[in-house]
């Protein structure tokens, strides 16, 4: 007996590849694509005796909340005393610029050609970062990155709040117009702040990197639905879970 299709037998007739794929990717820079020995905790380290402050008393919260906008670290810090706090995040971005001129940052091996290949397959690569967008163009000017990507975001170009909010992600997927659904964007960071803006972005694919903050616990307990040894596995993932 031939019966009408059920809406569910209708939509399943959509081909997977179009309806799995991945075509906007997200990524951090520091400790994902961007190598900076331990520069963040060095820059926290000068922003704080440069304000007089003991950095020893900071450093544990400093690493637990790699990857979230740095303003917001200062504020918990300094007991949400927003002038000092604002002098800590300057003190910070300009210690950290300083160590960016110096030349001490380099690319994760084989981040420029992952990003690349990437673009080669027509996914739309975004970096983001929990810094200012000072330091942030200090970075890729550094790299010579400047036209590696067709956007990059910092926490004020999405409202401010950085991570572990979704705001970078979502407002990766409004700009670049790449994919329709969320679930068709892949997230990948080296924190667990970046596994939770995955997750509570939507994202479909949210992978975490060993080349960075956190380690595997710490990145499959936030979210992470894989995490590689350096991002670039990454588009070998993306193939493996479109298919």
């Amino acid at each position: 007996m031939t019966t009408n299709p059920t809406p569910d037998s209708v939509s399943t007739s959509t081909p997977v590849n179009q309806k799995q794929k991945k075509n906007l990717v997200v990524l951090d820079m520091a400790g994902t694509t961007v190598a900076d020995g331990g520069l963040v905790e060095q820059a926290f380290a000068t922003a704080a005796e440069r304000l007089g402050e003991d950095p020893a008393t900071m450093i544990d919260y400093v690493r637990a909340t790699m990857g979230e906008s740095k303003i917001s670290v200062f504020r918990h810090l300094f007991g949400g005393d927003e002038n000092r706090a604002q002098q800590a995040n300057q003190a910070f971005e300009a210690a950290y610029g300083e160590l960016v001129a110096d030349g001490r940052i380099a690319a994760i091996p084989g981040a420029a050609e992952t990003i690349a290949a990437l673009a080669e397959e027509g996914r739309t690569v975004v970096l983001t970062t929990g810094f200012a967008r000072v330091t942030q163009d200090a970075i890729l000017d550094a790299l010579g990155w400047r036209d590696l990507v067709s956007l990059t975001l910092c926490p004020a170009d999405a409202g401010g709040r950085g991570r572990p909010y979704p705001d970078m992600v979502l407002a990766a997927f409004l700009r670049t117009g790449a994919v329709d659904d969320v679930r068709q964007v892949v997230v990948a960071g080296d924190t667990s702040y970046d596994m939770l803006s995955g997750v509570r972005s939507g994202a479909g694919l949210v992978a975490g990197v060993l080349t960075g903050a956190h380690d595997e616990a710490a990145l499959t307990g936030h979210g992470a639905h894989r995490v590689l040894g350096t991002i670039a596995g990454l588009p070998e993932l993306i193939r493996e879970y479109e298919a």
